[in-house]
């Protein structure tokens, strides 16, 4: 069972969101590196003293988990949106089967 063009769209929408969300959480602590998909957190600039710098830190090791968990979603949504224009998507990669629409619906990537 092949699905339909309204179902693709609608995917094809949440995924397009998804990846807009994903950028914009991105962009607030993160750079993008050049590569596509790859950002750099930044170091933010609290201050000179000692806590201050301590923050800074602490911060910044904070992000790297973030940006690390934000970057892999980021790269299983241009996955998808890349498998719709090829006509690929919701096929299972190991399997061979269509996967079901409810659970893309749960999870586009």
């Amino acid at each position: 069972m092949a699905f339909d063009t309204t179902f693709l769209e609608e995917q094809k929408q949440a995924l397009v969101s998804n990846k807009d969300r994903l950028l914009r959480e991105l962009g607030r602590f993160a750079e993008p590196s050049g590569v596509k998909g790859d950002f750099e957190t930044k170091m933010e600039d609290l201050g000179e003293g000692e806590d201050e710098r301590i923050l800074e830190v602490e911060d910044y090791i904070d992000n790297l988990g973030v940006e690390a968990t934000l970057e892999k979603e980021l790269e299983d949504t241009l996955s998808a949106l890349a498998k719709l224009e090829a006509g690929t998507y919701g096929i299972c990669e190991v399997s061979g089967k269509e996967i079901a629409p409810d659970r893309l619906r749960a999870y586009p990537a």
